[in-house]
């Protein structure tokens, strides 16, 4: 993206803060960051930042003398090659597509004649609310795009759909509106499993477990921003689906393996669902009921399929890498080296899910990635930053075996 010109506008709301990371990055890939900081914004995050930061002033009054004095709203609005908005508010989503103007941002955005991208940031009941739904339809239909909002725990403390993007997010939605980003993965098909399974116990009951499938849908996220056609087979998770890749639903490990031999041949392979070891021997057809008081009821249970061993087990079908996921509670690195060698799998992703690392179900994780080669330590980072760098060593890993057989 070196030498691309941006124009952040930074709303009011918590994770303006993230902006600071954002223009950051941005500078470090040689994109030229102007700032327009909104009254809202300046609530959490300094013009004194952001101009250090962006290493050029911040402009936040729409009745600058100077800058007014040379049509400073109409040059800003020209100048740029793409604007941003983050965190892009209710208000500014409404102002937006009402064609509002009173203030800085809100004018620039309604004089220029550049691609707009917004990172919403909202109260997950705003984000839901049927105006802003309302509002988002008619910016989509205007061409405005959007990344995120991602789901996740509020500010506020409640919790859904409506925390900002992530910077690396942000940053892959840029470089693809500014034709800068690189698609290694054009042309290739990537399948990805994410989420639990419900394996049922009878008509109300199942077997499941923690997963929220947020690993799962950013390694889905990044494929597609790569360039990959994406297949995802999802089982039961509460997030939404990754836009620009093909989804298929399912609740049972039977049906997630279906799933995945139907969306073969694919080039690479994530096996990151958390796919229940068990199920109900004998399904009961109705509820099953409670004997004696306090008695004891056995439950037998048969195993699942192993769709990770199965996919890495075919045959001229198989995909050229398949990657799998270890989450484990103890003795982390020997356990996923054991299934490395077990499954069949070429690398096998390794996560401590142990209650207290946050992992399952939370944002960020810290893996080890086990390859032939030997244990690779990552640092801990957010889902989709993990996702991002995996999806760049399986391209460069596809390049490889690609080349070796030429």
């Amino acid at each position: 993206m070196q030498g691309k010109r941006v124009l952040l506008i930074v709303g009011g709301g918590i994770s303006a803060y993230k902006n600071l990371e954002l223009v950051r990055r941005l500078k470090e890939r040689g994109v030229s960051v102007r700032t327009i900081l909104t009254k809202g914004g300046a609530e959490f995050v300094t013009p004194l930042s952001l101009s250090v930061l962006s290493e050029g002033k911040v402009f936040t009054d729409l009745f600058d003398l100077k800058d007014e004095a040379e049509i400073g709203h109409i040059r800003l609005s020209r100048e740029a090659e793409l604007i941003v908005v983050a965190p892009t508010t209710a208000d500014l989503l409404a102002k937006m597509a009402h064609g509002l103007a009173d203030d800085l941002a809100t004018a620039v955005l309604l004089a220029t004649d550049k691609r707009v991208l917004v990172a919403p940031a909202m109260n997950v009941r705003m984000w839901q609310h049927v105006a802003t739904r309302r509002n988002v339809a008619r910016l989509r239909e205007d061409g405005i795009a959007f990344v995120g909002p991602n789901e996740g725990e509020m500010a506020c403390g409640e919790y859904g759909p409506g925390r900002m993007a992530e910077p690396g997010e942000i940053i892959d939605a840029i470089a693809t509106l500014l034709g800068a980003r690189a698609v290694p993965l054009a042309g290739r098909r990537v399948l990805i499993t994410s989420g639990p399974t419900q394996e049922p116990i009878d008509p109300v009951r199942y077997i499941a477990n923690r997963s929220s499938g947020k690993q799962g849908h950013a390694l889905a996220r990044a494929a597609a921003a790569l360039g990959a056609g994406v297949t995802l087979v999802s089982g039961p998770v509460a997030i939404a689906d990754p836009e620009g890749v093909h989804v298929v639903k399912v609740e049972t490990a039977h049906e997630m393996l279906a799933a995945v031999l139907d969306a073969l041949p694919a080039d690479i392979a994530i096996c990151a669902a958390a796919v229940a070891d068990w199920r109900a021997a004998d399904e009961a057809i109705h509820k099953l009921k409670k004997q004696n008081q306090g008695g004891e009821t056995i439950l037998k249970l048969a195993q699942n399929p192993d769709i990770l061993a199965t996919v890495a087990g075919l045959g001229a079908n198989r995909p050229r890498l398949v990657i799998g996921f270890a989450a484990e509670t103890e003795n982390l690195i020997a356990n996923a080296t054991a299934k490395h060698r077990a499954k069949g799998a070429d690398w096998m992703v390794a996560n401590d899910v142990w209650p207290g690392t946050g992992a399952m179900g939370g944002d960020h994780t810290q893996v080890h990635l086990v390859t032939p080669a030997g244990v690779e330590d990552w640092p801990p980072m957010s889902k989709y930053e993990m996702a991002a760098r995996l999806l760049a060593r399986a391209s460069e890993a596809l390049q490889t075996l690609r080349s070796a057989a030429e």
